[in-house]
C-alpha cells in the first residue's frame, strides 16, 4: 500500500466534485488514499465551493 499525500487526497475530491474519473485512477485512489485526508480535503474543496458561489451572487446582484 502507497502512502498518500494530502496533495493527492485534494486532486481526488476535485474530481469527484467534477464527476469526472477514470476507473483505473479511482482505484488507485480507493488503495492509497488516507480517509481523513479525504475528509479533510472534500470539507475545505465545500467551503471554497461556497465561497465562490457567494461572491458570484454577490457581483451580480450588485449590479
Amino acid at each position: 500500500m502507497k502512502k498518500s499525500s494530502f496533495l493527492k487526497s485534494m486532486k481526488a475530491v476535485l474530481w469527484a466534485f467534477l464527476g469526472v474519473r477514470k476507473k483505473a485512477g479511482l482505484q488507485d485512489d480507493v488503495a492509497s488514499i488516507s480517509f481523513v485526508h479525504i475528509i479533510i480535503a472534500g470539507v475545505l474543496g465545500a467551503l471554497v465551493f461556497m465561497g465562490t458561489l457567494l461572491l458570484i451572487v454577490r457581483a451580480v446582484v450588485s449590479h
